[in-house]
């Protein structure tokens, strides 16, 4: 088949099998804060708990970068990874502790991390064809489809049923239809790196300096951006949502993820880095109007939340895309992974925390952390947009 057309059909199957796996995850992520609320946890703990989950998660991707670039088993290290994403969240029915339920949080954030890097380097070959921010953009729209499903499962399931265990096992179906597509995928695409040829220029074993300054900004947004079982947790708290009424907030804000996904992925092609600034100025309104906020105003914090998860989860990687050759991608990512998690979890303990004693200056914390990563991509713009394409080589970067 002609290249760019095996591409963009890799792309929307390795976007169907995101599909799956996020109506899974995400159908359960949108209840568990309040899952946690209910089985009696603290603000402080279901802050930790969600940042220590997202530090084991971001951690291990250092090492599981480097490991599918060492061995080139990207597939198999990708179907592990999916195995253990999807696998847990049905237990997620048979707890009746927090710190059980706590443990499965963890492992299942385990098993993203085994499974994000070498993915997102796969995705990247096909994205290169088609455009990075396109094919980047296409896949988290796709992704964050199922993330709307997902909740909106969860929350038919506590509607008709009233109970949250019955919701987490539901969630079985999805997780085991794309665990079918994964497999259908690789044996049409065995060696997806053959769809992308070789734009950036080999810099030998170290990372380009612009990847280091790049880095740095996206920790700084990662370190001020709530994660959503604190914010389940304050709805809940503070009855702005029900337990009901809570996954449709959240499948709101994946909705808006998956539309803004789209857009920016799009606009990335042609205007570069730029895009990121803009959605770092919609993510920083976020927090005053879901920690201040009335329920409309709160749904509406949900939507800008929603329009930074979906700068972060697609153009942020197809700006690194750009910057890294292919055979030091996967490393690349899960370096960028593990600064985003290390900064992730350090910002939700410290939001944990401030939520207890002060929302004041928990939402100074997080829009303020938003701003202030916008001087940072202005740096990286002036250093060499990364919005090229397969025509557009970024060549003669310094390295560190």
């Amino acid at each position: 088949m002609p290249q760019k057309t095996g591409a963009l059909k890799f792309v929307i199957l390795l976007g169907l099998v995101s599909l799956c796996a996020d109506a899974t995850y995400e159908g359960a992520r949108s209840i568990t804060g309040a899952y946690l609320e209910v089985l009696g946890a603290s603000g402080t703990v279901v802050g930790l708990v969600a940042g220590f989950g997202e530090l084991i998660g971001y951690g291990l991707r250092l090492a599981i970068g480097y490991i599918s670039d060492h061995t080139g088993k990207y597939w198999g290290i990708t179907t592990l990874g999916y195995i253990l994403n999807t696998a847990v969240i049905p237990l997620l029915a048979l707890t009746g502790r927090w710190e059980a339920a706590a443990g499965l949080m963890m492992a299942e954030r385990t098993g993203k991390a085994i499974r994000t890097p070498p993915r997102d380097a796969l995705l990247s070959h096909g994205a290169s064809q088609i455009g990075r921010g396109f094919g980047f953009g296409l896949h988290e729209a796709m992704d964050q489809t199922g993330a709307v499903m997902g909740p909106l499962a969860v929350a038919a399931m506590l509607y008709f049923q009233g109970e949250y265990r019955n919701s987490f096992a539901i969630l079985v179906v999805p997780a085991v239809l794309g665990l079918l597509v994964l497999v259908v995928l690789q044996i049409i695409y065995p060696n997806p790196s053959d769809l992308e040829v070789e734009t950036v220029e080999n810099q030998g074993e170290k990372l380009p300096r612009i990847f280091w300054i790049y880095l740095g900004a996206v920790a700084i947004i990662a370190a001020g951006y709530a994660d959503f079982p604190l914010i389940a947790f304050h709805f809940q708290k503070a009855g702005i949502a029900s337990g009901q009424t809570i996954p449709i907030f959240y499948a709101v804000a994946m909705g808006v993820d998956a539309i803004a996904a789209f857009i920016f992925g799009y606009l990335f092609d042609r205007i570069g880095i730029s895009m990121l600034m803009f959605a770092a100025l919609f993510s920083a309104l976020f927090a005053p109007l879901v920690f201040f906020g009335d329920t409309n105003l709160a749904l509406l914090g949900m939507a800008f939340w929603g329009i930074g998860m979906g700068a972060q989860e697609s153009i942020l990687k197809a700006a690194i895309a750009g910057m890294v050759p292919k055979h030091k991608r996967a490393t690349a990512y899960g370096v960028f992974s593990t600064g985003y998690g290390l900064s992730w979890f350090i910002g939700s303990a410290v939001m944990g925390i401030l939520y207890d004693h002060s929302m004041t200056s928990l939402v100074v914390f997080s829009s303020a952390t938003q701003l202030l990563a916008i001087p940072f991509f202005l740096w990286v713009k002036l250093q060499g947009d990364t919005s090229t394409s397969v025509s557009e080589p970024i060549a003669n970067q310094n390295t560190l």
